[in-house]
C-alpha cells in the first residue's frame, strides 16, 4: 500500500506542476486574453512611399521632364522596429502597387531583378544606403535613373533625421 500511495503523490505532484506552468504562462505571461492559435498583432506606423506619374511630369510642350514633379505619395504601414528608415525603402523597393493605383497613372520599375538594401548607415544627417545590384538593373538613361534615384530619396527624407541621401556603391543610379 506504500507503494501506491508513493505513485499516486508522485503523479499528483506532475499534475500539479505542469498546471502551474500551464497557468503561469497562459495568465502570467501571456495574459488572460492571449489567444494562443493566433499571432498578436504588431504595432505599426504609417510611412510614405514615393513613387510615380509621368502624367503630372511634363513639360510645356508635353514631354516628360524627368523630374521631382512626377513623383507621388502613397501611404503604407509597417511594422514598428529598430529600423524604420531602413524598412520603409525595402517596402518601396519591392514596388507593390494595387491596381487602384495604378488606374491612377501611378507606376515604378521597382522591384529591379537582383536589387537589395545591404544596408543603412545614418550620421549626421546623412543617410547612406549601401545596395547590391548584381544585375546593373540601376543603370540606364538619365530620364530613368533619375526617377529611380528621386523615388528613394524623397522616401527617405521623409524622416526629419534624414537631411541628405547617398548611395553606395557610386556608380549605383548612374546614366
Amino acid at each position: 500500500m506504500d507503494r501506491n500511495k508513493k505513485i499516486f503523490t508522485a503523479v499528483m505532484g506532475v499534475v500539479i506542476a505542469v498546471l502551474a506552468l500551464w497557468f503561469f504562462l497562459r495568465f502570467v505571461v501571456g495574459g488572460p486574453e492571449d489567444d494562443w492559435s493566433s499571432e498578436k498583432p504588431q504595432a505599426e506606423k504609417s510611412v510614405e512611399l514615393y513613387y510615380y506619374n509621368s502624367d503630372l511630369d511634363k513639360d510645356e510642350s508635353g514631354n516628360i521632364a524627368c523630374s521631382k514633379k512626377g513623383l507621388v505619395t502613397i501611404e503604407r504601414k509597417i511594422p514598428i522596429t529598430k529600423t524604420p528608415i531602413q524598412d520603409t525603402v525595402k517596402l518601396l523597393l519591392s514596388g507593390k502597387l494595387t491596381d487602384e493605383e495604378r488606374a491612377q497613372g501611378i507606376s515604378t520599375e521597382y522591384p529591379l531583378p537582383g536589387l537589395s538594401l545591404k544596408g543603412a548607415l545614418l550620421k549626421n544627417g546623412i543617410l547612406t544606403l549601401e545596395f547590391d545590384d548584381p544585375n546593373n538593373k540601376t543603370v540606364g538613361g538619365s530620364c530613368r535613373v533619375g526617377i529611380l534615384w528621386f523615388q528613394i530619396e524623397a522616401t527617405a527624407k521623409q524622416f526629419p533625421e534624414v537631411r541628405q541621401v547617398r548611395f553606395l556603391p557610386e556608380e549605383i543610379f548612374q546614366p
